[in-house]
């Protein structure tokens, strides 16, 4: 018997928007998937009601895979592919495997000579660097910033001499009850002439994507509110 395949399933990165960036080629794929992993199970089956697709959630097989899953267990928790079955890996919000901790199982399936098949769907970083501006040729995510403001000021201040150095954007995401918190830190630490990118409620309809330099921001102070952003920095 052949294994299946190990598909990543992108899901939306702002509610109701399935219609408008989940590809026909994605409810295709997941029409013959059962069994998936999913960071919350909850969400996964609303999601998956939500796209209409299958006649009975009920009937789906779902296991748990996040941050705090063992190294250890991914051999169950995969089985079912090697018993010839397709499993999908579905992230809480955008693509598996980035920002993502189904980047483990993905990592464990090349292991094992499981095919892996990603599908096309929303990032929220690749759409923040697109609508940034910033240098696209040349970037790094380094995900969440230390929330101790000393350790956050230390970061920022080498991501910006790393940027300047490399003429590289510096990429990074916090929790939404951070996000005005995190840009008036920014503000505060960075110079006056890097450009600053912030990139919030991407896909919604509520979607704000602005970028200008340190200086400009400091001088017409914006609040976001409690929403999920993306930053972007670049420093010349």
């Amino acid at each position: 018997m052949s294994n299946g395949k190990v598909y990543l399933i992108p899901n939306v990165i702002a509610d109701g928007t399935q219609e408008q960036v989940i590809p026909a080629h994605v409810l295709s794929a997941l029409s013959g998937i059962k069994h998936f992993l999913a960071e919350d199970v909850r969400t996964a089956r609303r999601y998956f009601s939500s796209l209409k697709l299958f006649p009975s959630i009920e009937a789906l097989q779902f296991e748990i895979l996040n941050k705090d899953t063992d190294p250890n267990t991914l051999h169950s928790l995969l089985a079912p592919v090697f018993e010839g079955n397709d499993i999908g890996i579905i992230s809480e919000a955008g693509c598996p495997g980035i920002a993502d901790p189904g980047s483990l199982a993905v990592k464990f399936a090349h292991d094992h000579g499981i095919r892996v098949m990603p599908l096309v769907g929303p990032s929220s970083l690749l759409l923040a660097l697109m609508g940034s501006g910033l240098n696209g040729q040349r970037f790094a995510f380094h995900g969440y910033l230390p929330i101790d403001k000393h350790e956050f000021s230390k970061v920022v201040r080498e991501l910006e001499k790393e940027s300047r150095k490399l003429n590289q954007t510096q990429i990074f995401i916090e929790t939404p009850y951070r996000t005005d918190a995190t840009l008036a830190a920014l503000v505060q630490v960075l110079q006056g002439g890097t450009l600053l990118s912030v990139s919030s409620d991407l896909t919604s309809a509520n979607e704000f994507i602005l970028t200008s330099t340190v200086a400009k921001w400091k001088s017409q102070p914006r609040k976001l509110g409690k929403v999920p952003a993306v930053f972007s920095l670049l420093s010349t």
